[in-house]
């Protein structure tokens, strides 16, 4: 019985951690996009590096490379599946320190699907505003870090770090 109890007082804590820290994030993408609209929209790029960075704004009603365009209802219903599948996986992680680097990767991924979420609602797009021309890469902003990073994060973690074993324990919640 005082070991349920421990369990559920540190899973509260647990999620309550993480909320702020995803609110932190969320924030974070949310000013830089208020400051890309504040000093960027309108406006000439700010080239950084020349013919390499610069901040230039777009009203992006898709995804990466122009995809999906006006799908809102689409990108809205994705992310608030993503949404439930790591708020649930991460509710089965395991306290254990060997497992805060998936913690941490889930954070991200939900303030990078909340940052742009709340843009898609609130704007009917989202903004972006970082530019790499030296490669013609896909503008975007802050919450895309969150999430490519993540991602390309997690793939490591799966690929190089974890075994099976501790998916195991994760799905099944097996000590």
């Amino acid at each position: 019985m005082a070991w349920d109890y421990f369990n559920r007082k540190s899973k509260i804590k647990s999620y309550m951690t993480a909320g702020v820290f995803t609110a932190l994030g969320v924030l974070l993408d949310q000013w830089t996009k208020w400051l890309a609209v504040s000093h960027l929209k309108g406006q000439k790029p700010i080239i950084l590096i020349d013919r390499v960075f610069q901040f230039c704004y777009l009203e992006n009603k898709g995804a990466a490379f122009g995809l999906f365009q006006n799908q809102q209802l689409i990108f809205l219903i994705n992310t608030a599946l993503i949404l439930t599948a790591v708020v649930y996986l991460y509710g089965r992680i395991l306290g254990d320190k060997r497992y805060l680097p998936l913690r941490i990767c889930g954070i991200c991924i939900c303030a990078g699907a909340i940052g742009n979420m709340i843009d898609r609602i609130r704007l009917g797009y989202v903004v972006d505003f970082f530019y790499f021309n030296l490669i013609d890469f896909p503008i975007f902003n802050v919450a895309d870090i969150y999430v490519t990073c993540a991602v390309f994060a997690l793939a490591a973690l799966i690929l190089w770090y974890y075994k099976e074993e501790d998916f195991e324990r994760i799905l099944h919640r097996r000590k």
